[in-house]
């Protein structure tokens, strides 16, 4: 099997703003992606083996600490719960991460959550735990990949997690996207960021999504699946609008779970703004962390009590334009990214078709001479 851990897919095609297409009016970090946020690491594990394995791993750490030890706050928001989200209760209940976030494909979470168990208990200064909450997210890759075969291995779940660094995240077929099919094109990883200006806090807020999931193809508010004849509810749409999307949001913003997943509802505005639709069939799950290093919450304390300022509610709408900004460009970059792809049973999905999809975007006056 060759295990592709770095630069192999998407490298010909280009983000959306190397084509001058722009999302929002916020600024974006330095890497415009999620590990803009200080702290946050992606790690990505990409299978590819004959035309029957299409899959991999994408590992998200909030810290590299011991996040076990070190937790920090989280969220979970459902958009339609077609989905295998593990560990989704206790996030709800405590309001707290104490796991990198490990994303697949839907018949490899089990072994995903078997992987994080052992990674958490091996880390010095786990000796005695006896309870982890690992949390893993998918999306089913079944049309161009073997799923049944379970080709993902607790190794690899481990690697992703090794491999994490705090650099550009590579887009499109890679790692949990290497097998995904979006709005009828192939769909993959994708990520974004933005920061906000000094008067508005200097906060910034990432977003990485893996993307496959239906609806109809919009680009900065151009019809783009509409023109191009390729959309859900055309021929037979019912059957080809389902899917899912998994969106991480992070930020390094003093907000607690609360505000997390006020921040976490948002996302699902710039899934909407893309085109989706969060049909019946589909798992689209937000999980959504504060990496800021005051709000970390010890396993363990001597005191009862913990004391952190957080950002007021008045001040969380910057952060809310943020999300969903950051989460509408992520999802565009995971389609401007991914190659065509030959997967199960020579079942071929066309990536998005850039000639004309730049066409009509200037057409529509997105991309301007």
């Amino acid at each position: 099997m060759m295990v592709i851990t770095s630069s192999t897919w998407a490298q010909k095609r280009k983000r959306i703003r190397e084509y001058g297409i722009k999302i929002g009016v916020l600024p974006t970090g330095k890497e415009n992606a999620i590990t803009d946020v200080a702290g946050v690491q992606v790690g990505q594990v990409t299978l590819s083996k004959g035309n029957d394995i299409r899959t991999g791993v994408t590992a998200i750490l909030p810290h590299t600490g011991n996040l076990f030890q070190e937790k920090v706050p989280a969220a979970v928001f459902v958009g339609n719960g077609f989905g295998k989200l593990a560990g989704t209760t206790q996030v709800l209940e405590l309001g707290n991460l104490e796991t990198p976030i490990i994303l697949t494909n839907t018949l490899s979470v089990a072994t995903a959550i078997n992987a994080m168990i052992m990674h958490t208990l091996q880390q010095p200064g786990n000796e005695k735990v006896q309870s982890v909450n690992a949390v893993v997210g998918e999306t089913n890759d079944g049309g161009l990949n073997d799923i049944r075969g379970r080709h993902v291995t607790e190794k690899h779940v481990l690697e992703a997690i090794q491999k994490a660094r705090p650099n550009a995240v590579e887009e499109g077929n890679v790692g949990a996207g290497t097998g995904t099919i979006c709005f009828g094109f192939k769909g993959g990883i994708g990520t974004s960021s933005r920061k906000l200006p000094a008067s508005l806090g200097g906060y910034t807020v990432g977003v990485l999504v893996q993307t496959n999931f239906g609806g109809v193809l919009q680009v900065a508010g151009a019809p783009v699946g509409e023109e191009l004849e390729k959309f859900s509810f055309r021929q037979q749409i019912l059957e080809k609008a389902d899917g899912s999307c998994m969106i991480i949001v992070a930020t390094d913003a003093p907000v607690d779970s609360r505000n997390l997943e006020r921040m976490a509802k948002r996302a699902m505005l710039g899934l909407g703004k893309t085109g989706g639709i969060a049909s019946n069939g589909s798992g689209d799950y937000v999980v959504a962390f504060s990496a800021n290093p005051a709000l970390r919450i010890p396993h363990e304390a001597k005191e009862k009590t913990q004391t952190t300022a957080l950002l007021r509610n008045d001040e969380m709408s910057p952060l809310f334009m943020a999300t969903i900004e950051a989460t509408e460009e992520a999802i565009l970059n995971s389609l401007f990214k991914a190659e065509t792809t030959l997967g199960k049973d020579k079942t071929k999905v066309e990536a998005l078709p850039l000639d004309k999809t730049l066409d009509i975007l200037k057409k529509h006056h997105v991309i301007r001479p």
